[in-house]
């Protein structure tokens, strides 16, 4: 069967025999006249679908007017994920830190510097540095 333009496809529909006529549509309740509705859209399953909150209880928390729920002077309860967070993210930070500090150079700059150095040196025009005792 050749692929229809979506126009062909409303006109077709459009022409095609209704059991009911456009002045009973409202009244009718077989599955074409209600699918086709006028302001009605058509899904490509035919599962129902359920909200959000169909499975799962209320997670809002009505505001109270104090800085994530907690008032001044109370001290907030610690939850068994923050110790673990803590130490793991300043831990590799400082781990992190302490590599990129000894970490070796490698810059062009620093290469093409002590190379230049080697050749004024093999060739005598820069003297070697003296180790001081």
């Amino acid at each position: 069967m050749p692929l229809l333009r979506a126009n062909q496809a409303l006109r077709a529909l459009k022409s095609s025999s209704s059991p009911c006529s456009s002045s009973t549509l409202s009244k009718c309740s077989l599955p074409a006249c209600t699918t086709m509705s006028a302001g009605s859209q058509r899904t490509f399953t035919g599962t129902t679908m359920r909200s959000s909150g169909d499975a799962h209880e209320d997670h809002y928390d009505p505001p109270t007017g104090w800085l994530w729920g907690i008032k001044p002077g109370e001290k907030p309860e610690k939850e068994g994920w923050e110790t673990v967070w803590f130490y793991g993210f300043y831990g590799s930070l400082a781990v992190g830190v302490i590599g990129y500090a000894f970490k070796p150079d490698t810059s062009i700059q620093t290469w093409a510097l002590e190379e230049a150095r080697r050749r004024l040196e093999v060739e005598g025009i820069l003297k070697e540095p003296e180790d001081k005792p």
